[in-house]
């Protein structure tokens, strides 16, 4: 009987990828993963598609890939969400997803990516909550 390959945790994963990166992209992942986590505890560390860091509360809030010369997270539901601080600078043309193109030297708005983390979190929660049926009138007439 075959015992099954101990598989590591999505932490530890994310953990080694900052490490392997080893320059200003790694520093960069470390410092997303940190703000993600500040703006929402609860929030649950993914591995996905060979690679990639996934972040998810009631569904992916965001992902984390790196590329030779950007950082990139990615909003599933980003085009659902309000960005008044502008922070979406990629993949702007679709329905759906939104990107944030960190590049090497950029400083992010910490505060407003932690409000854009918390928007993503409450839509997929809104999502997963079913609407309750109305009651019917119970005015009685005695």
């Amino acid at each position: 009987m075959k015992r099954p390959v101990p598989v590591e945790s999505a932490s530890a994963l994310i953990d080694e990828k900052i490490r392997e990166l080893g320059d200003w992209r790694g520093k960069m992942l470390a410092k997303v993963r940190e703000l993600i986590h500040e703006a929402d505890p609860e929030i649950v560390e993914e591995w996905k598609w060979m690679g990639t860091p996934v972040w998810s509360h009631g569904g992916i809030v965001c992902t984390g890939e790196t590329y030779k010369n950007v950082v990139k997270m990615t909003f599933p539901k980003g085009a659902a969400l309000k960005d008044p601080s502008g922070l979406f600078n990629s993949s702007l043309d679709g329905n759906v997803r939104r990107a944030i193109d960190i590049h090497e030297g950029d400083k992010v708005d910490e505060a407003a990516l932690k409000d854009l983390i918390r928007a993503a979190v409450v839509l997929n929660l809104e999502g997963k909550s079913k609407p309750k049926p109305r009651r019917a009138s119970s005015k009685r007439s005695d």
